[in-house]
């Protein structure tokens, strides 16, 4: 969530005649292009609904780097490997964060969550190699756009 919507989105409290506190929420800004949280893009179209999740620092930090290197990079074909390493275990973790995660809040059985770990295990497994066999191909515009792109969901 970019920072001008999570300011938006907490509550500010406010005193009534009576002394008790109420609470009422700002208004989030409107989001005026096709890109996920509303930042400017080429092209102006309105906002779409969007979600997100949160991973790991680690995650992130290694993410970050992956970026930054291929953007600096004079070749960047070199860190294809390491682009789709990084867009796997954001799937991964997408996966968990929107999936596995829910069941176990939910108290599902453990059979329900050793079923949904297998099944996300091997879906996530097939996926990991046509998105490693995808960006393997990819020319350095490609990845300039996949970086951009991600780039922008890390705001």
């Amino acid at each position: 969530m970019t920072t001008s919507l999570k300011r938006a989105a907490k509550a500010q409290p406010e005193k009534t005649s009576t002394g008790a506190a109420r609470v009422r929420a700002k208004k989030a800004p409107k989001a005026s292009s096709a890109r996920p949280g509303g930042r400017s893009g080429k092209t102006k179209q309105p906002s779409k609904p969007f979600l997100r999740f949160y991973h790991s620092e680690s995650l992130r930090t290694k993410t970050l780097g992956v970026l930054h290197d291929i953007e600096t990079a004079k070749d960047r074909k070199p860190y294809r490997n390491a682009l789709a390493d990084v867009v796997v275990e954001l799937t991964d973790s997408g996966m968990d964060y929107f999936f596995l995660r829910p069941l176990k809040v939910a108290e599902a059985g453990f059979v329900t969550q050793q079923s949904a770990n297998l099944g996300m295990a091997a879906t996530t497994s097939v996926l990991g190699s046509v998105i490693r066999n995808v960006i393997g191909r990819m020319d350095e515009r490609q990845l300039l756009v996949i970086c951009d792109y991600i780039r922008q969901l890390t705001l």
